[in-house]
């Protein structure tokens, strides 16, 4: 289907989102308030590292100063995780809410959506959940630590066109130049937001998944048992950190996961109930039925186990146009709200 970047129409069709130039609205039948007990962010995790060898260096911090000796060898550390919290004065969720972003993305994923609407954050702060929104190891706040014996690795980032034609935004190859998004599709795509949502864009390495995992379970450690909601990359370290700590992980939400857990250790997920949540357009991508057919597959092994995972193709239930960054959908609330609904059933809500 080929249309404008600005699409008006369904924007009328669920409530008015912000323009770049307007201030975010809340959701209509939430508080205009929020009471805090409190609000903080700290890190955790992290790790030594000791470097040698390395010549020492004359830099200049600062046009006109001085420039400083300085010896990079030493101690460092690296891998560790920035949480920040809100917890609302008078807790309705059983647990804290622990969100855990995508890849090539940070916290900012559940905090605020494209088009200037309340990210998910708010959504639960609102219903009464304690909420802890992180970035994951070499992300936004967590740092960035150029070693490449540690990282081992090269960091990757974006292209403006890669999230809109491989997120399922838009219509295939070349769709970005063409202005073309799937038919009905609920990702706030006219322009000023898109390039909003590019600039949270940030570099990954595909070679630190056990830094980013020891950093999950200091975060779990450090927080307690906790109802964890994992995005796409995240998938993996939601399944893993409740296989490494499943006393710490009241539920499970993954939503969009991109890989599996451990199919040696599935009977530790066994008290855990796990829902799995996927968009749209699906059947048509090249990649997403293999994606999703992997994640339901491990579902069935965990099942077999002796454990509860529920899998809900939006789709199905109703709920239409869902592209890979459901949070930020213009329908984002409506899929937040199948999450409360389920963990309510789960007796993680009064």
């Amino acid at each position: 289907m080929r249309r404008p970047m600005l699409v008006a129409a369904l924007a009328a069709s669920l409530a008015a989102p912000a323009t770049a130039q307007q201030q975010p609205v809340a959701p209509q039948g939430a508080l205009d308030a929020v009471s805090l007990q409190s609000w903080g962010s700290f890190h955790a995790g992290g790790r030594e590292v000791v470097i040698s060898g390395q010549p020492v260096r004359e830099v200049l911090f600062s046009p006109g100063g001085v420039p400083a000796r300085v010896d990079p060898n030493g101690t460092y550390i690296m891998g560790m995780m920035y949480a920040q919290y809100m917890i609302p004065a008078n807790p309705r969720g059983q647990a804290p809410i622990l969100f855990w972003h995508g890849g090539g993305l940070s916290g900012v994923s559940y905090e605020t959506t494209p088009d200037g609407r309340e990210g998910w954050q708010h959504f639960f702060l609102r219903r009464g959940w304690p909420v802890y929104v992180s970035d994951a190891v070499e992300r936004g706040r967590s740092g960035w630590t150029l070693i490449p014996e540690q990282t081992g690795g090269q960091a990757m980032t974006l292209t403006v066109d890669n999230p809109f034609e491989r997120f399922r935004i838009g219509a295939g190859p070349g769709s970005f130049q063409r202005n073309e998004v799937l038919p009905g599709n609920q990702f706030p795509a006219e322009r000023e937001s898109y390039l909003n949502f590019m600039r949270q864009i940030v570099p990954r390495f595909t070679t630190t998944d056990e830094l980013t995992l020891e950093a999950y379970l200091a975060l779990l450690d450090r927080v307690g048992p906790s109802v964890v909601v994992a995005h796409s990359q995240a998938g993996l370290f939601g399944w893993r950190a409740a296989q490494e700590r499943p006393d710490k992980v009241r539920a499970l939400v993954l939503v969009e996961p991109a890989a599996v857990g451990d199919p040696a250790k599935v009977a530790a997920l066994r008290n855990i109930p796990v829902l799995m949540v996927y968009g749209d357009y699906i059947a048509q991508d090249s990649r997403w039925p293999t994606i999703r057919g992997n994640g339901v597959r491990f579902a069935e092994q965990v099942r077999a186990a002796g454990g509860s995972v529920d899998v809900v193709d939006l789709p199905e239930i109703g709920i239409r146009g869902n592209s890979h960054m459901i949070m930020m959908d213009r329908n984002s609330d409506q899929v937040a709200q199948v999450i409360q609904d389920w963990l309510a059933r789960r007796g993680l809500y009064r």
